[in-house]
């Protein structure tokens, strides 16, 4: 089990690193107003999603302690995030305020994970 675990963080690490550097890539084009919401942010956080349950299911089935707080907090976070790049997806010009806003939630999100014990 626990190599399946390893396995679905390092499939939630890439998920985030999709998401994250999508709008690292745009970032010049934010400052331009020309950024957009590539399809591999859409996928990025989808996975996290996806292998954010899983492994929290894992957790669970081994009888873990899960802080459902932190977890329940991570997941209203991604929700905005996956709600705002959705919503956006196939527009040309994203707001740069809704862009920024997606990166400085996915790196709330990440910081939530680490620091949060």
């Amino acid at each position: 089990m626990d190599v399946l675990i390893n396995v679905f963080v390092g499939l939630h690490i890439v998920g985030i690193a999709s998401l994250l550097g999508g709008f690292l890539m745009q970032m010049k084009a934010m400052g331009a107003g020309t950024a957009r919401f590539v399809p591999g942010m859409l996928h990025g956080a989808l996975t996290m999603l996806i292998t954010g349950m899983a492994l929290v299911g894992f957790h669970e089935m081994q009888d873990d302690a899960v802080n459902n707080i932190k977890i329940g907090v991570k997941l209203a976070v991604l929700f905005v995030i996956l709600a705002l790049v959705y919503v956006k997806r196939d527009e040309e010009q994203v707001p740069k305020g809704m862009f920024a806003a997606v990166g400085g939630l996915t790196l709330a999100n990440v910081f939530i994970a680490v620091l949060w014990t």
